[in-house]
């Protein structure tokens, strides 16, 4: 039942972006999707944390549980690792990438969304938590990698 509302709610998404790029252009529709990004993902990762009960501010450990529990994570194979004040998060298949592709169409350039998206749900459930990209397209990733993203703590300083 939940992996088919993902779907249904991954569709809705993907409608919704192709009836803005209809009417306003690519760069608009990313613009837009960008700003839903920035709302949807503080609002999804606070859900999370309430449901699975994470303390405030609970680090990368505390991402790494909530990340799991995104709708992607129902719909997108993908994986974390946490070692030295690193966590980790590879998307090795994207849903949105390989309807792209079996389409015939170039991978979406979704980075800049991806910024908004990932930052944002990575600072609601730790303020302390800052977002790095390692590689989403329009840049190029190895085979095997939709995108991947790196997450560390800020550092409070002296």
């Amino acid at each position: 039942m939940l992996l088919a509302a993902a779907r249904n709610w991954l569709a809705h998404d993907g409608l919704w972006f192709q009836a803005v790029e209809r009417a306003h252009g690519l760069d608009h529709a990313i613009e837009m999707d960008a700003e839903a990004w920035r709302r949807f993902s503080p609002i999804e990762a606070r859900r999370i944390a309430a449901l699975i009960e994470l303390p405030p501010s609970p680090g990368l450990e505390g991402l790494e549980q909530a990340l799991d529990w995104r709708l992607y994570a129902l719909l997108n194979r993908q994986s974390t690792t946490l070692e030295r004040g690193v966590l980790r998060l590879v998307m090795q298949e994207c849903r949105v990438q390989a309807a792209r592709r079996r389409k015939g169409l170039a991978d979406f350039p979704c980075k800049s969304v991806g910024l908004v998206e990932f930052a944002t749900f990575a600072t609601a459930i730790d303020p302390r938590i800052r977002t790095r990209c390692v590689g989403c397209p329009p840049d190029d990733c190895p085979e095997g990698v939709a995108c991947s993203w790196a997450f560390t703590i800020a550092d409070s300083g002296p």
